[in-house]
């Protein structure tokens, strides 16, 4: 029987292949220095000289994932696997989604059964797997990541696996390419990692005194102690207590212990707080409620709905603590966190099962933004992963309240499409001022050049379109890329002046922060 594929014919090479018998051949030596930019003739060469005005700045990195202990010990990255397969739940969800096993990506069980160790056979079998990824962002970013970093010149497949391997190897054992060098490669000026409330921050002590503590920083991330109904809960409050110095047996012994905590944050050079609850509620208790339902949870028999109750109450305590120590509050609702209990049960968190649900605002931070969404000394940073919120709740609430601010699209939506509907989307109401410019949201610390690349290609073709209608003049959105790219973000994130509630003054090297009117 004839081979289909072979009869097939062969599909007209665009001009710019057709031109370059190379890369014809060779169609991924070099990545197109045009990609993720419009397509049309008459757009692409004003998005390019747009993209060329923010190409050589810095990266401004306020949120992410990098383990603080890695950029301390700034040790030589491990194998090629266990930096870009394993630990990667983009990789890993989608090569589970077509039958391939955690055990063969080397995912570890929690009860210590075997898996695959062998870093080659867990490479082999993501190159084997390559072709899946075809027109997802993970592709794009992996694509930057192996040609322009680490110096892939094949595109992966079985074939090719075991000299990308190797080609990778040679280069993770340079010196040159350890954690922090990368920064000053990379050109990022300043990178905040995620720690929990109960952090020693002993990391980002070690690394303050050898210099780096105005680059790298630690954002407030008190999750596992606000969800009282969450497992291990209490031992974390045990942590928490431990760390702020404070014995707590109340609720007031509780909250005082997260004020500690925070300003312990900010004395470490922490610019943010971030919160993943699953609902945006912020409708507070008054304080006996809360006491009883604390009281409750350290009894281990708290209900459900007052457990939700409770979370909710506790974000509005976050804003109003943010309106005293300066702290940014950032808010990622929305992800239903394990989705099989089973998968969570033998594998434990972030392995690919956390999934998107409907998420509503305008009811639920009504209360927050009707207490604080005026005052001066809040940020409220938001994000969603319900796109159907950026234009009919999102772009509203940012374009009015001065305290809130817009994240970019995270996650599930920061793809090449889902950034060009999100500025379609909130620009119209929000306008761009009332974005904060992109945020990479990574543990994968070598994407990150590539992630940021990605935003500013996709916002270089959005005010180009706006030029090419008429609608901006070439040197607005050659400012606005700029804004976009690095303003924007460093004003959002700029440390605070805090009200010290401990000194009686503002924190030093504080500066004043401007207040739209």
């Amino acid at each position: 029987m004839p081979d289909p594929a072979a009869a097939a014919p062969r599909a007209a090479l665009p001009p710019d292949r057709a031109s370059h018998p190379d890369r014809a051949s060779h169609p991924d030596r070099a990545l197109h220095p045009d990609r993720a930019l419009p397509a049309d003739p008459v757009t692409r060469p004003v998005a390019r000289q747009i993209l060329e005005a923010t190409r050589d700045l810095p990266i401004v990195s306020m949120h992410g994932h990098v383990d603080a202990g890695v950029l301390a010990r700034d040790e030589p990255f491990g194998d090629p696997a266990s930096l870009l397969v394993v630990p990667d739940h983009y990789l890993v969800r989608m090569l589970v989604s077509q039958g391939v096993p955690h055990d063969a990506l080397g995912v570890p069980r929690r009860d210590g059964g075997p898996v695959e160790t062998d870093p080659r056979a867990i490479w082999r079998t993501f190159a084997a797997h390559w072709h899946l990824f075809r027109g997802t962002p993970t592709r794009f970013w992996m694509e930057h990541v192996l040609v322009e970093v680490l110096g892939v010149t094949e595109r992966l497949s079985a074939a090719t696996a075991d000299h990308a391997y190797d080609t990778i190897a040679e280069r993770l054992a340079e010196p040159d390419f350890r954690p922090l060098a990368l920064l000053d490669r990379f050109g990022i000026e300043i990178i905040a990692t995620t720690d929990a409330a109960s952090a020693t921050l002993a990391d980002h002590a070690d690394l303050a005194a050898r210099g780096w503590g105005e680059r790298i920083v630690p954002t407030f991330r008190p999750d596992a102690v606000l969800h009282v109904d969450r497992p291990g809960w209490a031992h974390d409050v045990d942590l928490l207590a431990e760390r702020a110095g404070i014995a707590i047996g109340s609720y007031r012994d509780y909250v005082r212990a997260l004020e500690a905590r925070r300003w312990a944050f900010v004395d470490a050079g922490a610019r943010a707080t971030d919160h993943g609850h699953v609902l945006a509620d912020t409708t507070p208790m008054d304080e006996t409620d809360a006491s009883v339902v604390f009281a409750a949870a350290l009894r281990g028999d708290v209900d459900p709905a007052a457990a939700r109750a409770f979370s909710a109450h506790m974000l509005f305590e976050m804003a109003r603590m943010s309106t005293q120590d300066g702290l940014v509050m950032q808010l990622h609702p929305g992800a239903l966190r394990d989705h099989d209990p089973h998968v969570a049960a033998s594998r434990g968190h972030d392995v690919g099962y956390d999934i998107p649900v409907v998420t509503e605002y305008v009811h639920a931070l009504r209360p927050l933004l009707n207490a604080f969404g005026h005052h001066p000394d809040l940020r409220l940073v938001l994000f969603t992963l319900d796109e159907d919120t950026f234009s009919r709740e999102l772009a509203p609430l940012a374009g009015v309240y001065p305290a809130v601010r817009l994240g970019a699209p995270w996650w599930f939506l920061d793809s090449p499409d889902g950034m060009r509907r999100f500025r379609e989307a909130v620009t119209d109401t929000a306008g761009f001022a009332n974005t904060t410019g992109f945020v990479d949201d990574t543990r994968a610390f070598l994407s990150i050049p590539a992630r940021h690349d990605l935003s500013r290609r996709v916002d270089a073709g959005h005010l180009a379109r706006l030029v090419v209608e008429h609608r901006l003049d070439l040197d607005e959105a050659l400012e606005t890329a700029v804004d976009l790219a690095y303003g924007l973000p460093r004003t959002a994130y700029a440390r605070r002046t805090p009200r010290d509630p401990r000194a009686g003054a503002p924190a030093p090297d504080a500066v004043p922060v401007e207040v739209r009117s």
